[in-house]
């Protein structure tokens, strides 16, 4: 089986984590420029270029990848050509509208109070360019992903996201002589540049593309039935809007959240500060940590979805089913331990990321639902890339209702309170992985081998038990080196458990991209991996 989605999630993951400590890094900077009346400002223009970006282009990059992986499939280059020139020409024309859109429409947001603080007038105009810009990458990124191909993905949004901060920085520094508003205006005038820089990276590779497959597009029969541009455009659009949808569900679940949390811990009897302060622990503290443990699912979902669209294409259901079962493994793999050994150490990594030990209960609860996002993530992945977009979609529908559901009751009972929260986010994304689990089954035969998750959880149990008792014993020296410490020794722990029970075998090891050969005939030598 080619490993090729597996390298393109280790490609993906690598520049993802470049991309969140840059982005944190710079956060600390620019919060000291601003103040957190500048980071306010800055926040009310935001969502509306989010929005903007959304509107112009969500579920067009996934959409795009299918149709691309479709036809390199049965060796059509033309065709995967056809498709990106087209999609690439209507998300043009989709991103200056809504470009135009948000600059000539920042006055009406202002004057209807729809943002409420005229002061961000300036950053509304200033994100409008970067909204054309950023629906170009997506066309690009869509059709790189088509071909298995993601470096270009990840290098660029590295790119994108070095040039951003920089120029925020810079733009904001310079321009807080002026007024703080005009500070936030340059800080979000990053965008644009950074948007522009990473165009010029997938330009290049583009190129490169291009030219190696040139002889290929030359020499390449022409089909008897050109597939019309209304066609490609028909069917880009009817797979991109579900997973569209998808996506503007996500900032209703935090508007959700916002209107329903805080006013069911006041029905619980807590203070509006202490409501405010206890929602904090949940969205600023706990879900952040939930969103940097998944970052490989994540990127194991994007790599995903153009691999099972190959396969689909060459109806080669073996090939589906393997590439099914390895991604699940591998989801398993990394979010069993990482739910466990967050959930231990809950206390002190609040303390350590936020100076908020009193969130650690908070966090214990939220971060069980990492198994179940990973779950969530890399079976909408498998789901998309079997064209039924509006799967993942109607699950995520269904999930909502039963968090919102359990945030009313629970949140509400002065004995749950946030954590209540806390487990309605992890229900949310419980439901939502069972439900697609159930598709991913049915329409690959794919089932979830308990044996083997068992043996996973064997291990987990055991890394969580080195894990507690060597924090217990070297807390007294300090919480940064106990939990540091803790996390390397249960590590290895979980390892050796993971191979003693052949929870762990030579083939694991050996699709790993890169090093699995060098580092299963290194563990083979020993005798400590078995085949």
């Amino acid at each position: 089986m080619s490993n090729a989605f597996l390298k393109g999630t280790l490609v993906l993951t690598i520049g993802g984590a470049i991309v969140k400590v840059t982005g944190a890094l710079n956060w600390m900077i620019l919060s000291r420029v601003l103040s957190a009346e500048g980071i306010g400002i800055y926040q009310l223009a935001f969502p509306i270029y989010v929005l903007a970006f959304t509107v112009s282009s969500a579920g067009f990059p996934v959409a795009i990848s299918i149709v691309t992986a479709e036809k390199l499939a049965n060796n059509d280059f033309k065709g995967a050509k056809r498709v990106f020139t087209v999609s690439l020409s209507v998300m043009a024309i989709t991103g200056l509208i809504m470009s135009l859109l948000m600059y000539f429409g920042a006055g009406w947001l202002i004057d209807t109070h729809f943002v409420r603080d005229a002061r961000a007038y300036h950053s509304l105009i200033a994100l409008a360019p970067a909204v054309f810009f950023v629906t170009l990458l997506s066309s690009f990124r869509g059709y790189f992903q088509g071909w298995q191909f993601m470096t270009p993905t990840a290098v660029s949004q590295i790119v994108e996201q070095l040039v951003r901060v920089v120029t925020m920085i810079a733009f904001a520094s310079m321009l807080l002589p002026q007024g703080l508003e005009y500070a936030a205006a340059g800080a979000t005038f990053g965008a644009a540049p950074g948007a522009v820089f990473a165009l010029g990276v997938l330009l290049a590779y583009y190129w490169q593309l291009k030219k190696r497959y040139r002889e290929k597009l030359k020499d390449q029969v022409a089909y008897a039935v050109q597939e019309t541009k209304r066609s490609i455009i028909r069917r880009i659009v009817k797979l991109s809007i579900p997973v569209s949808l998808a996506q503007m569900l996500l900032p209703v679940v935090a508007i959700l959240d916002l209107l329903i949390v805080p006013l069911r811990l006041e029905a619980a009897g807590f203070s509006v500060e202490r409501a405010t302060e206890l929602y904090g622990y949940l969205t600023g503290m706990a879900l952040p940590l939930v969103n940097m443990a998944t970052i490989l699912t994540a990127s194991l979902a994007l790599s995903l979805v153009p691999a099972i669209s190959e396969a689909a294409a060459l109806g080669d259901r073996q090939m589906s089913y393997q590439r099914v079962a390895t991604a699940m493994r591998i989801s398993n793999l990394i979010t069993i331990p990482a739910c466990i050994g967050l959930s231990i150490l809950a206390t002190p990594v609040s303390q350590i990321f936020y100076g908020a030990p009193e969130a650690g209960t908070t966090v214990a609860v939220m971060v069980i639902g990492i198994f179940f996002l990973g779950m969530q993530q890399v079976s909408t992945g498998i789901l998309q890339g079997l064209s039924h977009t509006s799967i993942p979609l109607v699950n995520m529908v269904i999930s909502l209702l039963v968090k919102v559901l359990i945030n009313w009751i629970l949140v509400a009972l002065p004995w749950w309170g946030i954590v209540g929260a806390a487990w309605g986010t992890v229900a949310d994304y419980a439901v939502a992985a069972i439900l697609n689990i159930y598709f991913v089954k049915r329409y690959t035969g794919f089932s979830i081998d308990l044996v083997e998750t068992g043996k996973m959880l064997v291990a987990g149990v055991a890394m969580g038990g080195v894990i507690y008792t060597a924090f217990g014993l070297l807390s007294a020296g300090g919480v940064f080196i106990a939990t540091a410490v803790a996390i390397v020794a249960g590590s290895l722990v979980y390892g050796v458990v993971l191979i003693l029970t052949g929870g762990l075998v030579e083939q694991d090891i050996r699709i790993l991209p890169y090093i699995g050969q060098w580092l299963a005939e290194f563990l083979q030598r020993r005798k400590w991996l078995k085949k």
